[in-house]
């Protein structure tokens, strides 16, 4: 029998045979409520009817019909559908197949239309694990150690992301727009820099949601410096917050926006939009991918939107994203433990801390172990310090599945504590 890499790090030891809604079933046959989502891709639940059907019915007419050398029927479909739903001024788009790559088209295409090398992300952000994205990764050292990484990227601060381990100690908006500004003015001039590129909600970073006023902030220095504004949706994006996209909360308009995760329900799909003038800049050939645009994860991102439109599933967010943080905190004052509840729609990070405030990942990763154990419940962490229990169920996750996972999570929690 052939061996898996060790590399990959796991979550849990179970091996699952199928899914449906907000659960998977092991070899066992034992049901597991999953609020990973497989890491906040399956959007419209594990093997929704419409979208497993949308995949079998293209798999019977084109399984691979790569784009350089005919164009498939679903391709101008699918573009249509977006440009209905992404922010005005994006009305035109490449596909690929995985976050990471969609990242570096956005980075191909912002350097090649401005002729500009450099680009800022932000602290705490995670962009992928390719050499380029990994360059741009500052959630944790874990991701880049032992690489050598791409230059032209610069690092400039997130409002709300920790200036150290100490409880309360965060940057704010002011000082981070300051930052921004010294930053172009020290280290990387506007005549040198493509893009600015910001994952609306920090994802591995901690589930931080970026200030309206940050982003807004951003899209004016972008406009009055010409320099691209960038919006990395890639978990963010197809109603995660509770909106399409999490820049709307903020009412921002990116000059490339990114997407992948729940855009295709768990089909490896992925996409970059932006507008025509920008996209006609980039040179025929200069970029591709044998996969991009595959017909099968074309039915199944059409598929997914319309699910997402159809079914309610934003209201859905936005109501079971509430229940969610209303219910952890109540748990928040029970427990000191607990030192912030925060999100938008189900994209909810709750952060612990031991007495003395500082981050506590012994403490996180008991809770989910014993979540697992003893309630069938499937969380994930997150986090610089590794301290943050985040909560990404399926759009299509119940009230009562909200219920349940509340419960277990406060009772693994009480279990915990009382065993220290």
């Amino acid at each position: 029998m052939g061996r898996l890499a060790p590399v990959w790090s796991k979550v849990s030891s179970i091996t699952v045979t199928h899914g449906r809604g907000a659960r998977v079933w092991d070899t066992e046959g034992t049901a597991w409520l999953d609020m990973t989502s497989g890491i906040a891709v399956t959007s419209t639940g594990h093997a929704h009817p419409r979208v497993v059907e949308a995949i079998a019915r293209q798999a019977e007419r084109f399984i691979h019909a790569q784009v350089n050398i005919y164009t498939h029927d679903l391709l101008q479909p699918l573009a249509d559908a977006l440009d209905e739903i992404t922010p005005s001024g994006i009305d035109t788009f490449f596909f690929s197949n995985s976050g990471a790559e969609a990242t570096e088209a956005a980075v191909k295409l912002a350097r090649q239309a401005t002729g500009r090398p450099n680009i800022v992300v932000f602290q705490g952000s995670f962009h992928g694990r390719t050499a380029q994205t990994m360059a741009m990764t500052t959630s944790r050292t874990g991701y880049r150690a032992g690489y050598l990484v791409p230059p032209g990227v610069y690092v400039s601060l997130f409002p709300g992301f920790p200036r150290s381990s100490r409880r309360g100690d965060e940057v704010d908006v002011d000082e981070a727009l300051d930052y921004l500004d010294y930053l172009l003015a020290s280290q990387t001039a506007p005549r040198e820099t493509a893009a600015l590129v910001i994952e609306p909600v920090l994802g591995e970073g901690g589930y931080i949601p970026a200030p309206a006023a940050f982003l807004q902030g951003l899209a004016q220095r972008a406009r009055e410096l010409d320099i691209l504004f960038v919006a990395d949706e890639v978990q963010t994006g197809f109603g995660r917050t509770g909106r399409m996209f999490a820049v709307e909360h903020a009412g921002v308009e990116p000059d490339i926006l990114v997407m992948a995760k729940g855009i295709a329900s768990g089909f490896p799909f992925s996409a970059i939009g932006s507008r025509w003038e920008l996209m006609e800049r980039w040179p025929v050939g200069s970029h591709g991918g044998t996969y991009g645009g595959n017909p099968m994860g074309a039915a199944a991102a059409l598929a997914t939107i319309r699910v997402i439109k159809e079914e309610g599933l934003l209201e859905n967010a936005q109501a079971r994203g509430a229940q969610l943080r209303a219910s952890m905190e109540r748990s928040a004052e029970k427990y000191s433990v607990i030192a912030a509840v925060r999100g938008l729609g189900l994209m909810v990070g709750v952060e612990l801390r031991d007495e003395r405030g500082r981050p506590d990942a012994d403490l996180t990763s008991a809770v989910l172990l014993e979540m697992q154990r003893s309630h069938r419940v499937l969380a994930m962490s997150a986090g610089t310090f590794g301290n943050i229990i985040r909560w990404m169920p399926p759009l299509v996750v119940t009230e009562s599945e909200i219920d349940e996972a509340a419960n277990a999570f406060e009772a693994s929690l009480a279990a915990v504590v009382s065993r220290r």
